[in-house]
């Protein structure tokens, strides 16, 4: 039986009150939430590594309290989805094929998508394979472009280290680095982190044979045009974002020291001249644990403006 949010412990069930759903997705069982009216409009809330729908808990209330649908999934290898043992299930391509997949299986239309860290490559890669689907789109904490690179992506300590060749396996798979000490470091109220969430992140990853992805994914980001395999996707990205004319947000932590505001919401504006913000608020890179109320309030105001914007129209 797959394990579901029923089978968590009960502080994890309880900030996370929601209900478990399945559904294949290119041949693997994804998880997912899919909460509120479903005639109202939609919002999708992707994330990246090493979370899972879980870190949108706080994000997730004022979304539905406004009477809008929320559809949150778990990546495939992250969270409560299959944690396949074949790389190749990992790679950028195959999760963006799984956020297509999700949209075509649910039928999701004029869905605003919300994207954090990796669900940003993947979900601005499954709206330009189906744009027919997307209302608005999102930003925070992600990015889209080969360059300019993370300057954090490109130390040698504490990154390429830790994703280097059997030393990534050690430290990120059997040790877990990633969700506890890597995540612990990168909010800023620590301590509540500690006593409050680390707990719903680690619960998923508890054993070696559960944490693949966080080693594998982050091997795709692009570090250096000479020999990343992945830079034909982010050019391809990059070219395809620029042409998109959808409404559009950009939320920003405002210690976030992994794709920090100088040049990445920058850069998201250079992109989309139409976009509002930034919208700073209190956090490193996973912002949700830091002010998930306060993006949930963007979030809903947001979706409400699109949702006039596409009746009128």
């Amino acid at each position: 039986m797959p394990q579901t949010i029923a089978s968590l412990p009960q502080e994890i069930r309880e900030r996370y009150p929601y209900t478990s759903r399945f559904l294949t997705v290119n041949g693997r069982r994804m998880h997912y939430i899919d909460e509120g009216d479903r005639d109202a409009p939609p919002v999708l809330l992707l994330h990246g590594n090493p979370t899972w729908g879980y870190l949108w808990r706080d994000v997730l209330p004022p979304i539905l309290s406004a009477g809008f649908r929320a559809v949150v999934p778990d990546m495939i290898g992250m969270g409560l989805s299959e944690k396949p043992h074949d790389h190749r299930a990992l790679t950028l391509d195959n999760h963006t094929a799984d956020v297509v997949a999700l949209l075509q299986r649910l039928d999701l239309r004029k869905v605003t998508v919300v994207c954090h860290d990796w669900g940003g490559p993947t979900g601005l890669g499954a709206i330009l394979t189906r744009p027919d689907r997307a209302a608005a789109v999102a930003v925070m904490s992600t990015w889209a472009w080969a360059s300019p690179a993370s300057e954090f992506h490109q130390r040698v300590m504490p990154w390429r280290y830790m994703h280097a060749p059997l030393i990534g396996g050690y430290l990120l798979g059997r040790h877990g680095a990633m969700p506890g000490r890597g995540m612990y470091l990168s909010v800023v109220d620590r301590d509540r982190f500690r006593a409050e969430a680390s707990a719903g992140f680690e619960a998923v990853l508890d054993e070696p044979d559960k944490r693949a992805a966080t080693w594998i994914w982050p091997r795709y980001i692009p570090i250096g045009r000479d020999s990343d395999v992945t830079l034909p996707r982010f050019d391809w990205l990059e070219a395809g974002v620029a042409r998109l004319e959808l409404p559009a947000s950009v939320i920003w932590g405002r210690e976030d020291d992994v794709f920090p505001a100088e040049p990445f919401a920058r850069r998201w504006h250079e992109l989309w001249p139409h976009a509002e913000g930034t919208h700073y608020v209190t956090g490193r890179h996973f912002l949700q644990e830091d002010s998930g109320a306060e993006i949930g309030e963007l979030v809903t105001d947001f979706v409400r403006r699109v949702s006039r914007i596409g009746k009128a129209g």
